[in-house]
Order: structure tokens, then C-alpha cells, then sequence
């Protein structure tokens, strides 16, 4: 898709997906990488290291291991952790397709990794990005990544085409049980909510703003998804009273190349 059409796609839409962003090798790297992060987490919580908190059990697992390692829902801020993480924010053929929708200075906002563990895998209930980032105008683009593939057997992205267009809604908590809804709302048509199925190595962007979810994963097979959202250097950093008054973020594309960018909350 030409990136003209590609960004008027995402305009209406809310959403695109972006097939073989990554080759299998590259998918096997990170894969890799996964594994030894879940064994670091074992490190960082013997240790009484509070880098610990970046790694979220799944909550609904229990006690249970996986070859003696946690199973984890979610690492937090992976580019600390990982250089392949770290690398694959600014991967070229991924800055090519966000750049095409925001332009060509990116700044990131949050590099994580979603782990829907076979047969413990929690619903992603649904919700809007934006709810939870001090962002204005909430303009960002939010990209997940498959590193495994993803079905609706295993729990793949679900997002309500247009819902960018609503505004800013309550949605409720985001992690359920695997037999619960995704959305305690009977205020709203959800009729259509569609999956979002991808291959390993595909991706799907979504404004911050998109409503999406995601369903439990009973099944044998993980879904594991690396996600980062970026942002232009247009949007502002409003915490109101609940943050700090300024916050560093890296500059992954453009901005006469520099390393970061420090934003100032708005008074």
C-alpha cells in the first residue's frame, strides 16, 4: 500500500496492518530474547533488585511455572533491559510505515512486551490508550507487533474500526479472567469489534485513541507481541498533578538526529 492510501486507511479506520515487518530470523532473535528475559526476572526478584517491578506476572496463573521460569503478562520499558528491544523501535521498515503517519520525527513513548502465556493467557479487556497517557492531543500511534502467531484461538488484538472518532471514554479495568467479558458496557455497540489475526513478523497500528482488547489464550501456544507507541514532537506532556514536571523520551527517528528529547509539563 502506497503511503498516501496507507494514511488515509488509518485515518478512517483507526487501525493497519502491516504484513512482514520482520523476517523469521529477526522473529527468532527476539524469541530468543524473550527467553532469557523471563530467566533475568528470576534474577532481578532473588536479588531484591526494584527493577523486578517491570516484569508483571499474569495474575490469573497462580503459582504455576513454565520450566521452572515465571509467566509473565507484560515486561515494562524493554529497551532498558534488552538491546534487540531496544534496536527493533527504530527497525527501518517499522519507522518507514509510522513515519508515514506521523511524520518524520518520532519520539517513543513506551517500549513493552505483552506475553499471553499458553493456557493462563488473561482477556485484555477493552480500552483506549490515550486513557492512560499524558499525551496531548492524544496523538500517538501504538504498534504490536506478533512475534508468535496470533489468532483468535490465542487471543489475538480485537479493535472497534472507527472508534478514534468517539473521544476519550470509561472503559473499565483491563485485565480480566479468561471467562470474563471484555467490556462491562451495555451503553455501546460492540457488534463491530473484529480480530485482527497476524503471522509472526506482521504488526498492527492503532491510534491511541482506537478502542481494542484482546480475548484469553487457552490454547498450547503463547502469543507474544512487542509493542512501542510513538508520538511527534508536536504533542505535549500534560501529567497534571499526578506525574513529574518533565519526562526524557528517546528520539528513534529524525530530530537532527539527537539521542532524546526532555518535555516540560505544561503549568
Amino acid at each position: 500500500m502506497e503511503p498516501g492510501a496507507r494514511k488515509i486507511r488509518f485515518e478512517e479506520d483507526g487501525y493497519l496492518v502491516a504484513r512482514a515487518l520482520l523476517s523469521a530470523e529477526e522473529v527468532a532473535a527476539c524469541e530468543r530474547e524473550i527467553e532469557r528475559l523471563h530467566r533475568l526476572a528470576v534474577e532481578l526478584d532473588a536479588s531484591g533488585d526494584p527493577a523486578a517491578g517491570r516484569f508483571q506476572l499474569e495474575p490469573f496463573a497462580g503459582k504455576t511455572t513454565r520450566k521452572g521460569l515465571p509467566v509473565l503478562r507484560k515486561i515494562e520499558q524493554t529497551r532498558d533491559f534488552s538491546g534487540v528491544f531496544r534496536d527493533l523501535a527504530a527497525h527501518p521498515a517499522l519507522i518507514r510505515v509510522v513515519g508515514s503517519l506521523l511524520g518524520p520525527d518520532l519520539l517513543l513513548f513506551r517500549s513493552t512486551l505483552m506475553l499471553k502465556p499458553a493456557f493462563h493467557g488473561s482477556s485484555h479487556g477493552l480500552h483506549q490508550d490515550s486513557a492512560y497517557w499524558p499525551m496531548q492531543p492524544p496523538a500517538l500511534v501504538t504498534v504490536s507487533i506478533a512475534l508468535t502467531d496470533a489468532s483468535p484461538e490465542n487471543g489475538c488484538i480485537q479493535v472497534l474500526p472507527g472508534s478514534h472518532k468517539w473521544g476519550l471514554q470509561s472503559w473499565g479495568h483491563i485485565a480480566r479472567r479468561q471467562d470474563e467479558a471484555l467490556s462491562d458496557r451495555e451503553d455501546v455497540d460492540l457488534s463491530g469489534k473484529v480480530d485482527v489475526p497476524l503471522e509472526a513478523g506482521d504488526a498492527v497500528l492503532f491510534h491511541s485513541l482506537t478502542v481494542h482488547g484482546s480475548g484469553p489464550n487457552p490454547s498450547p501456544h503463547a502469543r507474544h507481541t512487542a509493542l512501542y507507541a510513538y508520538f511527534p514532537p508536536s504533542v505535549r506532556y500534560v501529567p497534571g498533578n499526578r506525574g513529574p514536571s518533565e519526562m526524557t523520551f528517546p528520539v528513534v527517528a529524525g530530530l537532527a538526529g539527537r539521542d532524546s528529547v526532555t518535555l516540560t509539563a505544561d503549568t
